[in-house]
């Protein structure tokens, strides 16, 4: 897969608020499947194979665009705004 360049990717990517889970999941009791970091803020959610979630969900609320796979030997980045697997 290319990994193309984006604009939205900022140029510090914030730390983890969480590095226990899905944050919306810790506090509802909920599980997840795979966590995303929001780059340009720090929240961490689920992925769309999770019921929930949560981190599209943190997309459509707050317009950040990236997020970052937050699996061990993962380091992928993905871009809302063009759909697209960005670095």
């Amino acid at each position: 897969m290319r990994i193309e360049p984006c604009s939205h990717v900022p140029a510090e990517i914030h730390a983890p608020h969480s590095l226990r889970g899905c944050e919306e999941c810790l506090r509802t009791g909920d599980s997840w499947v795979h966590l995303r970091l929001c780059v340009h803020c720090g929240h961490v959610g689920c992925c769309d194979d999770s019921k929930n979630k949560h981190a599209t969900k943190h997309h459509a609320a707050t317009g950040h665009a990236v997020i970052q796979s937050l699996e061990p030997g993962e380091g992928w980045m993905w871009c809302y705004a063009h759909e697209l697997q960005v670095g």
